[in-house]
């Protein structure tokens, strides 16, 4: 039942980590997208088009200008009549009230001028009067009109036929009648009977006002969807101006739209996690182990989003093509780290999220395909530098090839090929060349080892190989014939070989510590004569521990002091430990005291220093070289390995097994052949 909820709770964390995997990269990727899609051209018409090729990612009007518009305008407000709603009780109150207030007659006038004043003042009101600030304004554009409404009917006037306050009183005295007596009309104050009978309609002029502006279009034609604009180079012309502008007015006010903006969103966040989701489904079915090795997995996902995240930079500032960023790298570097198929499918992953933020996503996606795939194809494994120099020229022809190819498909005639795509092709190419110095950034950010340093590392003059073959001179030999037997059995079953030499080179460095206690660096004397089985056991034992700590004094990669640890596995020291036996049978064996501490190898590469280095070891005290002993001799010790459980931690097979033996065989007798005897000169 507890095994049951161990592996329960291991399970569920592995999912947990796995989701949280996928939903940091998604959360950082879909953020760093441009949602929206703001457009940041600079245009200067009659200047040359300075980006890519411009194409109609959504049919749109071509806006006329506000120039044109703002023209337009103003021969539609020609036509603008405002409305006005004529009063026909102020008229009637106001008249009542003069012939109200002079009933009795006006002082010095005659009594007929009550009469013709009142007809005076009706033919005022009949005409209209309007605010003096209104009227002052309308008037002085002499040829407007206003909509006069009566009732329900609206008659059109001319502003010079209605009157203001001001003028009604003056065009009081224009009668001569009226004119003859106009010092005692004075007196009576007739301006207060005569006030504005005609007040403006805001509701029905701002509706005829509206309708009038709707009436102008706004636009002079239509771009449709996937209509080539302008292209790098092009000069802008007025028309073609006039369409950007146009693009980039749509562009804002669609990106205003929250709903739009919402869904846009969504289906990023959708579109991303699927390809993440499958992207570690594809990991956690046939790359199971990376998951165990946090640094590993990191980076995978790490780049993913590293190179999101500058491609959506590079969307935003325009002015730089996408292209210059070397998304070859990603391919070479896990090639070099991991294996082929991680490295292809990172990098398809990779491309199709940076493929969405892109106006022209299939000419991406697939050069970045071509140029994933030979980058793989051509650098299976990076050992010298002239590989990654041969590896960016095959990369950038390859491109070059495949876009050239696009552009002789949409063509009609070589001139219209845009050829400045190219150079950025060509400068990717260049950048590529910076893998060779990031390669060291990788190793130290994230835990591994490149063949690279691996052949730094097997160099015989480094500090602590010269060193070993200065002061145990015969451990450094065996070191060496470690690595040849070991490399050649990893060649054989399909192993990493420079791993397992380098590995080879470094495994017995603990014996610095002590040279003189093992048997290949006496001459003569046997120290171990004057110790104990359990000491000679410990001082053999310490030089796996003393190994460790002299890898880590010099700084050596994680897989070479695994080699260390692991090429004795849990084994014992058998000469100690079976002599120790023989010589106390009635005594029970702390077999600790003569156990290594492991752990057992649990990589092939390690399995196969293992098998060399005991066979190699073993080989010396053989009494005689024949094919048969040598045989004889691999056969037990590779078989007795396999039945201690040495080899139950790697992947190892059965068949690595055999192809390792054949190999073992074939190499001794070969470095043990005998030579043919010269014959010697007879003497007369």
């Amino acid at each position: 039942m507890n095994n049951f909820n161990l592996k329960e709770n291991v399970l569920l964390r592995d999912l947990l980590t796995r989701a949280l995997l996928v939903i940091a990269t998604v959360t950082i990727v879909v953020w760093a997208m441009p949602h929206e899609s703001t457009s940041i051209y600079h245009v200067e018409q009659g200047k040359p088009w300075k980006y890519g090729e411009l194409t109609a990612p959504f049919d749109f009007p071509i806006y006329k200008a506000e120039s044109v518009i703002s023209h337009e305008r103003d021969s539609v407000m020609r036509q603008y009549e405002p409305y006005y709603r004529y009063n026909e009780e102020t008229e009637m109150r106001m008249v009542h009230k003069f012939t109200t207030d002079y009933a009795d007659g006006i002082q010095g006038v005659p009594d007929d001028f009550i009469s013709i004043i009142s007809n005076r003042l009706h033919s005022l009101y009949q005409q209209g009067i309007m605010e003096s600030k209104e009227y002052e304004e309308m008037r002085a554009d002499t040829s407007s009109m206003i909509r006069i409404v009566t009732n329900k009917q609206a008659s059109s006037v001319s502003i010079m036929e209605i009157y203001s306050a001001k003028r009604a009183y003056e065009q009081l005295f224009q009668d001569e009648k009226l004119n003859t007596v106009r010092s005692q009309l004075q007196k009576c104050n007739l301006n207060n009977y005569i006030t504005p009978n005609l007040s403006y309609d805001r509701e029905r002029s701002e509706t005829s006002k509206n309708e009038l502006m709707s009436s102008i279009p706004l636009a002079s034609g239509l771009v449709q969807k996937g209509q080539k604009i302008v292209d790098r180079g092009e000069i802008v012309t007025d028309r073609t101006y006039r369409i950007i502008e146009s693009y980039i007015k749509e562009n804002d006010r669609r990106n205003q739209d929250k709903t739009q903006n919402q869904i846009s969103l969504i289906g990023h966040i959708l579109y991303v996690t699927i390809l993440m989701v499958c992207f570690t489904l594809y990991l956690s079915l046939y790359r199971k182990d990376y998951f165990e090795k946090p640094r590993s997995i990191t980076m995978l996902y790490a780049f993913i989003v590293i190179f999101a995240v500058l491609t959506a930079i590079f969307v935003r500032n325009t002015f730089i093509h996408v292209y210059i960023l070397p998304y070859a790298m990603v391919p070479i570097f896990i090639r070099v780290f991991m294996d082929s198929r991680t490295a292809f499918m990172t990098h398809i992953t990779m491309v199709l999220i940076c493929a969405s933020m892109l106006q022209h996503p299939f000419e991406f996606t697939v050069v970045e395909i071509v140029a994933g795939l030979v980058a793989i194809t051509s650098l299976r494994e990076l050992s010298q530098r002239s590989q990654l120099f041969k590896t960016a020229i095959f990369i950038s022809a390859a491109c070059i090839i495949i876009n050239l190819a696009f552009d002789w498909t949409r063509a009609t005639a070589f001139s219209q090929i845009d050829y400045s795509t190219y150079n950025y092709l060509i400068f990717n190419g260049v950048t590529l060349l910076f893998a060779y110095p990031l390669l060291y950034l990788i190793e130290k950010a994230f835990g591994f080892t490149s063949d690279i340093t691996l052949i730094e590392l097997s160099n015989t003059n480094s500090e602590l190989l010269r060193k070993m073959s200065e002061i145990a001179p015969g451990t450094f030999n065996h070191s060496i014939q470690v690595a040849n037997l070991a490399g050649e059995i990893a060649n054989k079953i399909g192993a990493k070989s420079q791993l397992v030499r380098t590995g080879a080179l470094y495994h017995d460095i603990g014996k610095l510590s002590n040279p003189i206690y093992y048997t290949e660096n006496q001459s003569g004397i046997d120290p171990h004569e004057m110790l104990t089985d359990i000491e000679s056991a410990q001082i053999i034992i310490s030089h796996v521990t003393e190994g460790i700590k002299m890898a880590d004094k010099y700084n050596l990669p994680k897989v070479i002091r695994d080699f260390i640890s692991t090429h004795h596995g849990q084994g014992k020291a058998k000469f100690f430990y079976i002599r120790y036996k023989n010589e106390h049978p009635d005594e029970p064996v702390d077999d600790l005291l003569f156990t290594y501490p492991g752990p057992n190898p649990f990589t092939r590469e390690q399995a196969c220093l293992m098998m060399a280095d005991s066979v190699e070891a073993a080989s010396r005290s053989l009494p005689d070289y024949t094919e048969q002993s040598i045989r004889n001799l691999v056969e037990k010790i590779i078989d007795g390995q396999v039945a201690e459980g040495y080899f139950r931690e790697c992947p190892i097979t059965f068949r690595d097994l055999q192809y390792a033996k054949t190999v073992l065989i074939e190499k001794l007798k070969t470095v043990y052949h005998t030579r043919v005897s010269y014959p010697s000169e007879k003497k007369e």
